[in-house]
């Protein structure tokens, strides 16, 4: 195959900016990146010029659930493959399938199904557009009943290293966050487990008090689940676990910006505390992501979806429809700089999980998952380790 030279009017690389810029792609990765004048473009090399956009790399989503009609729940075979074309469509281009709290069955299940789709998108080239899996996100069962959200309350635990490392065999070193309460009775000895076997820990899904929380972060703890959502309430004399992770600068914050999830204002009140190093933008999206409203699944309950909202049987949000695209184009509304909110759904998540090498980033040696937006911030055109782009 001929290498791809790609000429924009901007490459955000996102830690840089070049107008003007060009990214050559040779088989499934970058070659070389920089300006006209900078970059040498052999003779054999097919040229594309992208007028009028920028070239970005494919967005990251650390909190997934679904998309396209398919839970990665599903014992389906072909559910995780719908997933992830679904979620390329929409410019990401690598994901972390994230688990919901059901049976200890279910769970096993599913956790052998995403490694095993996990470990051989690895090593297969990709015939088509479509997102990489990079691992497993445990969402549960080791969270609060308190601030349960719509996890069914039946299969809520409490930590055990036991089921622990059941869970983690199961994954067969896929794991790449664990999301508990860290309030809970034997969380500390969990997180300090999960950290000996490479995992982020994830607070979500927690009623933690300040001090709960920051003792947490003392034992590894060094990431928060769509915060705001589904954690003890901010006050002023009792900030809980959002005092906690607003003031810890180590520890990296997810933000599901819908608009519907968290209001604007909190949202720049999370961005100024955080700074564009420690914010990443995920979906939560569920099996509705790309789909009509109706009626879907959400692990082993079902939600349902009116105007794009998801929703259980009682009327809580149940994950989302959002897809990242979107979430940058919400947080470049806020007044936020395009590089800072593309940072937010690249490089900030592929580091967060151990993979900024090859992920997130557009520089040589990476993966060429790379991105088109238009004037209006839309994505036009998608390459996942040097397929497709068609504009």
């Amino acid at each position: 195959m001929a290498p791809l030279a790609i000429f924009a009017d901007c490459v955000l690389t996102p830690l840089e900016a070049i107008p003007d810029g060009v990214v050559l792609v040779d088989g499934s990765q970058v070659a070389a990146v920089g300006t006209r004048k900078e970059v040498q473009i052999p003779r054999t090399a097919t040229r594309l010029e992208a007028q009028g956009k920028t070239l970005v790399p494919g967005f990251v989503d650390i909190h997934v659930h679904g998309a396209g009609g398919s839970d990665v729940m599903d014992a389906g075979p072909e559910t995780l493959q719908t997933v992830a074309s679904t979620l390329a469509r929409f410019g990401t281009t690598s994901f972390v399938p994230t688990t919901v709290t059901a049976s200890l069955d279910a769970t096993v299940a599913a956790i052998l199904r995403i490694a095993a789709f996990t470990r051989a998108g690895r090593v297969q080239h990709p015939a088509d557009v479509t997102a990489e899996s990079l691992g497993i996100h445990l969402e549960g069962p080791f969270i609060s009943k308190a601030r349960r959200g719509v996890h069914p309350e039946e299969w809520i635990v409490a930590p055990s290293p036991i089921l622990f490392e059941r869970l983690i065999a199961s994954a067969m070193g896929e794991v790449r966050i664990l999301t508990l309460a860290p309030e809970l009775p034997g969380a500390l000895e969990l997180i300090v487990a999960a950290r000996k076997q490479e995992a982020v820990v994830s607070m979500g899904h927690t009623d933690a008090t300040y001090d709960q929380a920051t003792a947490a972060i003392r034992h590894g703890a060094t990431h928060a689940a769509h915060m705001f959502n589904a954690m003890r309430p901010f006050s002023h004399r009792e900030t809980g676990v959002i005092g906690a992770v607003m003031t810890s600068p180590d520890v990296t914050a997810e933000l599901i910006a819908d608009g519907v999830h968290v209001d604007a204002a909190a949202m720049r009140m999370l961005l100024a505390a955080k700074g564009v190093e420690r914010m990443i933008l995920v979906s939560d999206g569920t099996s509705a992501t790309g789909m009509p409203d109706g009626r879907y699944r959400l692990g082993p309950f079902e939600v349902t979806v009116s105007e794009g909202v998801c929703r259980n049987s009682e009327g809580r949000l149940a994950g989302s429809t959002l897809t990242l695209d979107r979430a940058v184009r919400t947080i470049v509304g806020l007044g936020v700089p395009l590089r800072d909110a593309v940072q937010m759904a690249t490089l900030n998540p592929a580091r967060r999980v151990g993979v900024e090498g090859r992920k997130g980033v557009i520089r040589p040696g990476a993966d060429a998952d790379l991105l088109l937006l238009d004037e209006n911030l839309s994505v036009s055109g998608v390459m996942t380790r040097g397929v497709g782009f068609a504009a």
